[in-house]
């Protein structure tokens, strides 16, 4: 339940987290803490609207990789992660090997990101490119299960 209020409303004190989830103040701080402490809560943060910071073309790319041997994918996501435009990378099973979510000023932003940064990484051979035309559902909570201090 913990995670389920936070997860909806992160600003909450612990006071009101507890009324929330009907503990007293004190065992409802206790649970708080130690899903910290397990890892369960890994941070805190303002989620931002990308469209009021300038930022509000969205594009997933698909990316397929030449070579996949360990210095290669090693190279390829560190350079990843140094790619400020990036907002989401995962590794997949399969073909594509990532898809990463960027987000740029406009369409010209983009392709100069493209070509320049996302297909001069290592062991890139493919790049493949859908706009975000709208977003349906955006940061919903995780379906916690009750079980254990949450």
């Amino acid at each position: 339940m913990i995670l389920a209020e936070l997860e909806s409303e992160g600003r909450l004190t612990v006071a009101e987290l507890a009324q929330r989830i009907g503990l007293s103040a004190a065992p409802c701080h206790r649970r708080l803490r130690e899903l910290e402490r397990s890892g369960a809560i890994r941070g805190y943060r303002a989620v931002v609207d990308p469209a009021a910071i300038g930022l509000g073309f969205e594009v997933l790319v698909s990316v397929t990789m030449d070579r996949e041997d360990a210095v290669t994918i090693t190279a390829f996501e560190a350079g990843l992660a140094g790619v400020p435009e990036v907002r989401n990378a995962e590794r997949l099973f399969g073909d594509p090997d990532y898809l990463v979510r960027v987000a740029t000023v406009d369409i010209a932003a983009f392709q100069r990101l493209r070509d320049e940064k996302l297909a001069t990484l290592p062991g890139v051979r493919r790049l493949t490119s859908t706009i975000v035309m709208r977003r349906i559902v955006e940061e919903r909570p995780f379906p916690v299960q009750t079980k254990g201090p949450s």
